[in-house]
């Protein structure tokens, strides 16, 4: 027997040796695998973020796309995976911001060159443990095709689409309401925005011979529209362009009737005032009818001085002061103390979001997410659950234009300058511009970078080389993009889009989604609970192949899973059962040599035989429709209840007792077995399994590259 048997399978001893194995024999890279005849799969890696180490969701998608890559190389696929790193602008900005309040520095007032090169250097350092962790889990990517969305080429080819797209009259710059955290300074995309329930006072105030109704008093103090439904009779004695004088909370001003069917008749009293520069429906309404737009809140949450006395307030101390004189004016009708509401918050600081009206640079989504809509309508890409379709459709079937400007210095540069006088902005990618083409006037170097998702979404072409890479050519479109469930309508649309625009060609035919994992009580881990699980953890004490197997088993695409330590530890029972059953097999098994003939076997094992041809085209079935949860669990109960409970148990008297000839045939099925179930649970527990093979085949060969077990 090979003396590593003797011993208790010790992960911590055998996954980084097997990892250097793999690595060293090339074969991550598809180009250099035994079969080049086959046909190419590709899966582009959701790159994780280069600030921090792997957590739990990264643990999962690793091992499904891994899971994903080894079956169809070992279906004779020259599969490819695709390993990267983003930069992650904002989030990346926020990591190094809280670095530098423990240092007791702000990003603010530093120099943006000298804070953009720490930030790299703080960057590039936890990308190598980034991939580190990555290589840990067991992910057999082909590093040497691995990118960085801060590469020169790959930063070079962002900014020539913003400057093709522009040309296209797809990105145009101009003055809209965006969403703006006050404490980062900077703008966010809907999708970087949370909404949090709040209950909160709501206040009903006199305005002339109206009553209106407002959760944000701060906000009134420019408010001259008084704007109802046109078919509200409440209100068929006013005019739309009529003008009333009313008393308000710096004294007498003059409103103006607006008439709009945007009014809800139903909610408050059917009639409101309008603060154009600080509401998306006020903007819009705004936008409709040419009215004035006035700003009461500056940039960092603090009353402009149309606010009279409470000029420089922060908004939330103003606001009962605000109330309190609107009272002692007796315009105060009456507050509802239960208004419960979603406020939109900043994603990362949960900061409350305060609408601004800024230039920045939009993306006109109709017409790019029309082709992502027509795309997905004729089937050209699939979901996985297909209830995320309807989802899918949703968000493209109402979009809204896509500000891609952030105010931070960590990301890829806008190649735009900007007019100092007539604030016009124009790509210039090559630094050529010294005046504005419009009116002659100076202009500056626009210091925006792009939000991250601009790059990301270009990420399934641009990682392969396009246009003119062997990479593109052999390997797009890619096959599946495998990713958490919540980026439906942040990533997978962009990458859809923005494919098609580009290359005309959809960037994968299949997406799947996972679910998000959560503590062992099903709740969202967060550091403020407490609750975090560290996959690295659980690999240091169970082996990255129990936690792997533990993330798939009872899995079921896009929906949550509750990661329990004590099913990680379970799983390690489970490949020291197989190192079990292995040592027991290749020991009963020792003075053969295995032989696929089976023609002279025994009548049961004959019937053994079909049992475990019937598991494998259920498994393989399992595996080809992407049940990958159910192909795992079949798997470990065969392989535990099945093979080590019944059949093991049995032909212990059977090789004890029975005649030469049913030895032999039993130690024929058992090796079957054997070899069976270890390359089957490969994908799964690539480590365990692969140490088994070497042990199996005297290191003549390498599992991850072996067939897929099929039984004729």
């Amino acid at each position: 027997m090979d003396q590593r048997l003797t011993k208790p399978y010790n992960p911590g001893e055998t996954e980084s040796r097997i990892y250097t194995k793999w690595e060293q024999s090339g074969y991550f890279n598809p180009d250099n695998l035994p079969n080049q005849a086959g046909k190419p799969f590709t899966i582009i890696m959701p790159l994780p973020n280069a600030n921090g180490r792997l957590h739990a969701g990264h643990a999962l998608f690793i091992a499904l796309q891994d899971i994903m890559t080894r079956y169809k190389r070992m279906r004779g696929f020259r599969a490819l995976w695709v390993p990267g790193a983003d930069h992650a602008g904002f989030e990346t900005q926020i990591v190094y911001e809280k670095k530098l309040e423990k240092e007791g520095r702000s990003r603010f007032g530093m120099d943006p060159e000298a804070l953009y090169r720490e930030i790299y250097d703080f960057t590039i350092e936890q990308k190598k443990f980034m991939e580190d962790d990555v290589r840990t889990v067991g992910a057999s990517c082909d590093w040497s095709r691995e990118k960085f969305t801060l590469e020169p080429e790959i930063v070079g080819k962002v900014q020539a689409s913003f400057k093709r797209m522009y040309d296209d009259n797809l990105i145009y710059r101009g003055k809209r309401l965006i969403n703006w955290c006050s404490k980062h300074q900077t703008s966010l995309s809907e999708v970087e925005t949370d909404f949090i329930e709040k209950t909160e006072p709501f206040y009903y105030f006199k305005y002339g011979p109206f009553t209106i109704g407002t959760s944000r008093p701060e906000t009134k103090f420019g408010d001259k529209y008084v704007v109802m439904h046109p078919d509200d009779k409440r209100y068929a004695d006013y005019n739309h362009g009529q003008q009333i004088d009313v008393e308000w909370i710096n004294g007498p001003i003059t409103a103006t009737v607006i008439k709009d069917e945007a009014v809800d008749m139903e909610f408050g009293t059917g009639v409101m005032t309008i603060t154009p520069w600080h509401d998306q429906v006020d903007f819009d309404l705004a936008e409709r009818h040419h009215l004035d737009k006035e700003q009461i809140i500056d940039s960092y949450g603090k009353l402009l001085p149309i606010a009279g006395e409470f000029a420089g307030q922060k908004i939330t101390i103003a606001r009962p002061q605000i109330v309190a004189k609107l009272e002692a004016k007796g315009l105060l009708v009456k507050i509802d103390d239960k208004y419960s509401h979603n406020l939109k918050v900043c994603y990362k600081c949960q900061t409350p979001i305060e609408p601004q009206i800024k230039d920045q640079w939009f993306v006109k989504m109709a017409p790019l997410a029309k082709l992502a809509v027509e795309a997905v309508e004729s089937n050209k890409i699939k979901f996985v659950p297909d209830n995320f379709r309807k989802i899918f459709l949703y968000w493209m079937s109402n979009p809204i234009d896509w500000n891609i400007s952030r105010q931070i210095v960590w990301g890829i540069p806008i190649p735009a300058k900007l007019c100092v006088k007539c604030e016009a902005g124009w790509p210039d990618l090559n630094n050529e511009l010294s005046a504005c083409p419009t009116c002659g006037g100076p202009v500056i170097a626009d210091t925006d970078t792009f939000d991250t998702w601009f790059s990301s979404g270009q990420w399934p072409y641009l990682t392969l080389d396009y246009p003119d890479g062997d990479s593109f050519k052999k390997y797009y479109p890619t096959d599946i993009m495998e990713t958490g469930r919540d980026l439906i309508f942040k990533w997978v649309p962009r990458m859809v889009f923005l494919s098609l625009y580009t290359t005309g060609q959809i960037p994968f035919h299949t997406v799947y989604m996972h679910g998000m994992v959560n503590d062992a009580k099903g709740q969202k881990m967060s550091k403020s609970k407490g609750n975090v699980v560290s996959p690295l953890d659980l690999i240091a004490k169970y082996g990255a192949d129990a936690l792997r197997i533990g993330l798939v088993v009872g899995n079921t695409p896009g929906t949550d899973l509750a990661l329990a330590e004590n099913k990680i530890k379970g799983y390690k029972h489970f490949t020291n059962k197989l190192w079990n059953i292995s040592r027991f097999i290749l020991d009963s098994t020792s003075a053969i040599t295995f032989d696929s003939d089976f023609s002279d076997w025994s009548e049961t094992d004959h019937a053994l035989r079909t049992e475990l041809k019937t598991l494998m085209a259920d498994v393989t079935d399992d595996m080809e429709n992407f049940r990958f949860h159910l192909a795992a669990e079949k798997l470990y109960h065969y392989t535990w209840h099945r093979l080590a409970d019944d059949i093991i148990e049995n032909s212990k008297s059977v090789l004890r007792e029975q005649r030469a000839a049913e030895i032999l045939s039993r130690q024929q099925f058992l090796l079957l077995s054997l070899r069976t179930v270890v390359a089957a649970l490969h994908p799964f527990i690539p480590f365990v399994t692969e140490e088994l093979w070497g042990i199996m085949n005297d290191n003549d060969s390498l599992l991850m590259v072996e067939s897929w077990p099929h039984l004729n």
